[in-house]
C-alpha cells in the first residue's frame, strides 16, 4: 500500500532542505501544501515537478476523506507546510491521526522546526522545556498563563508581529517583570536576530522598534 509521507521544508532558508526530502518529494504522486504558490517556489528551487495540491486548515476537513481514499489506491502522497514540520503550529494532526486510524502507513522525515533553534539560541535551561505554540487570542488565554505561572520548565511560544508586544506584557503580568526570556525573529533568514534579557528590557526594545517577521519566544521557568 502507498503511504503518506510528512515532510518539513525549510523555515526560511531554502537551503536546509535535506536531500532526503528531496528525493522523497520527487518520488510521490501528489504533494499537500499550504500555499500552492509559495510552495512551487520551494520546489522550482529544489527542482522538482509535481502534482500540487492545496491542503489547508480552512478545507482539511472537507479534503480528508479524498485524499485518503487516494492513497488507498495507491497514490503517494507528501505533506508540506508553508514552513516547518506539519503538524507544529500547521496543519497536518487530522491527516495523520486518519491514516494511522486506517492502517495507512505514515512516514515523518526529520527537519526543520522554528522551536528548537529557538531554544538553542536563548541560552536558557534546555534539559527540560514544553511547547506551547501560539496562545489563543481570547477565550481560554487568561486561564492558560494562569496555568503557565507555576511551570519550572522552560516554555516556547510563536507570535506574530503585530500581537508581539501584546503577549510580552501579558507574559510580564503573569510571570513579572524580571523573569528572563529571549526573543528571536526571522530564524535561518537574513535578518535573524536574538533579543535576550528580562521582560521589562525586552518590552523596552520592541516598544522602540517595530516588530517585524516571525517569533519564537522562549521564558525561563520559574525558580522553585
Amino acid at each position: 500500500m502507498a503511504k503518506l509521507y510528512v515532510v518539513p521544508t525549510p523555515i526560511g532558508n531554502l537551503e536546509d532542505i535535506t536531500i532526503r526530502a528531496i528525493k522523497t518529494l520527487e518520488s510521490v504522486d501528489i504533494i499537500l501544501c499550504e500555499d500552492t504558490r509559495r510552495s512551487k517556489k520551494l520546489l522550482n528551487h529544489i527542482g522538482v515537478k509535481s502534482n500540487l495540491k492545496s491542503h489547508h486548515k480552512f478545507n482539511e476537513h472537507k479534503e480528508l476523506e479524498k485524499v485518503v481514499e487516494k492513497i488507498i489506491l495507491g497514490n503517494n502522497v507528501a505533506l508540506i507546510t508553508d514552513a516547518g514540520t506539519p503538524g507544529i503550529s500547521d496543519p497536518g494532526f487530522l491527516i495523520i491521526r486518519t491514516c494511522i486510524a486506517k492502517k495507512i502507513k505514515v512516514e515523518c522525515l526529520p527537519g526543520p522546526t522554528a522551536l528548537i533553534p529557538g531554544i538553542v539560541l536563548s541560552g536558557l535551561p534546555m534539559e527540560k522545556f514544553i511547547f506551547e505554540g501560539f496562545l489563543p487570542l481570547k477565550k481560554g488565554r487568561s486561564s492558560r498563563l494562569k496555568v503557565l505561572s507555576s511551570e519550572n520548565r522552560t516554555m516556547i511560544f510563536y507570535e506574530s508581529p503585530h500581537r508581539l508586544i501584546k503577549t510580552l506584557k501579558d507574559f510580564q503580568s503573569t510571570f513579572g517583570s524580571e523573569r528572563k526570556i529571549s526573543v528571536s525573529r526571522e530564524l535561518t533568514k537574513i535578518y535573524e536576530e536574538t533579543k535576550r534579557g528580562s521582560l521589562k528590557e525586552i518590552i523596552k526594545i520592541f516598544e522602540n522598534k517595530k516588530p517585524k517577521g516571525e517569533f519564537v519566544i522562549v521564558v525561563n521557568g520559574r525558580k522553585n
